[in-house]
């Protein structure tokens, strides 16, 4: 497929398609999509793009974003 960014704007012959709640991206890296797609942590801002922690509908990147927010209910997987 090739396709256009969406957010860089670059035309790309291995461009790809990403399907989100209904509305159709096109990206030419992961990192694009990542920009694009991914939510920010709601202490640090860093994108997140492994499984986060969330609570009180707050997504954070990690417990210890979490803690730093006042949100003690949450802890990293180990």
């Amino acid at each position: 497929m090739t396709g256009t960014c969406e957010i860089c704007g670059n035309q790309y012959d291995k461009a790809f398609e990403v399907r989100l709640d209904g509305a159709q991206h096109v990206f030419d890296s992961f990192e694009c999509a990542i920009q694009a797609l991914a939510p920010s942590c709601a202490h640090c801002r860093c994108r997140v793009i492994g499984h986060g922690v969330e609570q009180e509908g707050k997504i954070f990147c990690c417990a210890h974003c979490a803690k730093s927010e006042g949100k003690n209910q949450v802890r990293d997987r180990a």
